[in-house]
């Protein structure tokens, strides 16, 4: 089972490389983040990124910090120059950490692709999707997290 709703932010430490610089732990002081997981052997994955590239222009510009964790669901999806590829095609300027020990996973008690997990401007988890229509149940849960 992931986390617990209200459960401070696990550790970001153990990813075997990041892709756009390491995330700034002191910078989400005050600043609500958005954690999600995903695999390049993901379809659902690939779908909805998308509509996290609107959410950057949207709400990243009202504070919304974002982090990206590529975790692998296969052997191939290890291949780093691949992950670098879809990174780069996909426009993700945030940190994206490579979890291929699954170390970041674990902390997170994640078993889902793609997973998302939204913690408030104190640090504590405030809501967490997977799946395909993730995306859709996170949008009113953020609009309500901006409108404070």
């Amino acid at each position: 089972m992931p986390i617990r709703l209200h459960t401070p932010m696990p550790s970001l430490e153990g990813a075997t490389d990041w892709i756009n610089g390491v995330p700034d732990p002191a910078k989400f002081i005050g600043n609500p983040v958005l954690v999600y997981f995903w695999a390049l052997i993901c379809p659902a994955c690939h779908k909805n990124m998308s509509k996290l590239k609107s959410w950057r222009t949207s709400y990243g510009t009202k504070g919304l910090i974002f982090v990206s964790i590529h975790c692998p669901r296969m052997k191939s999806d290890v291949n780093f120059s691949k992950v670098k590829i879809a990174v780069a095609a996909y426009e993700i300027k945030e940190p994206c950490g490579i979890d291929n020990l699954h170390k970041i996973k674990r902390s997170f008690k994640n078993e889902i692709w793609p997973a998302y997990f939204l913690f408030d401007r104190e640090g504590k988890l405030k809501r967490r999707v997977a799946g395909n229509a993730g995306l859709e149940m996170l949008e009113s849960v953020m609009e309500k997290l901006f409108d404070k």
